[in-house]
């Protein structure tokens, strides 16, 4: 029979361990855990792109937390509310990233994808 790692219990006191009798206190008695926003998880977290004009970060806005009104620099019309779009920025910007993250732009998902690498 193999043999098991684990400490042998002591006589007479009560088991300890995952789920064993706790009646709350401890780090994890705050109740239940909020409820993941699926959408926010996914659109929040930034992704690094490399292009012939540089290294850029691209996050997408979902259509329904576009509030305001952006110009796009590639076709110079409006990123109206309500609309898909991405948020993109110089990862390898001159004078550094936090500059980089100052000058972040408004794309439509599609004037990204098909620019001619010429607005840097």
């Amino acid at each position: 029979m193999p043999r098991s790692n684990r400490p042998r219990r002591a006589a007479g006191k009560a088991p300890s361990g995952r789920g064993a009798g706790r009646t709350g206190g401890g780090k994890h008695a705050a109740g239940p855990a909020p409820e993941l926003d699926l959408e926010r998880a996914r659109t929040g977290i930034a992704r690094r792109e490399s292009a012939p004009d540089g290294e850029w970060m691209v996050r997408l806005i979902s259509a329904d937390r576009a509030g305001k009104t952006y110009v796009c620099p590639g076709c110079s019309t409006a990123v109206t509310p309500g609309t898909a779009h991405l948020v993109v920025w110089a990862e390898d910007h001159l004078f550094g990233a936090a500059a980089g993250l100052a000058e972040r732009r408004h794309w439509h998902s599609n004037c990204w994808t098909s620019r001619s690498y010429r607005y840097r």
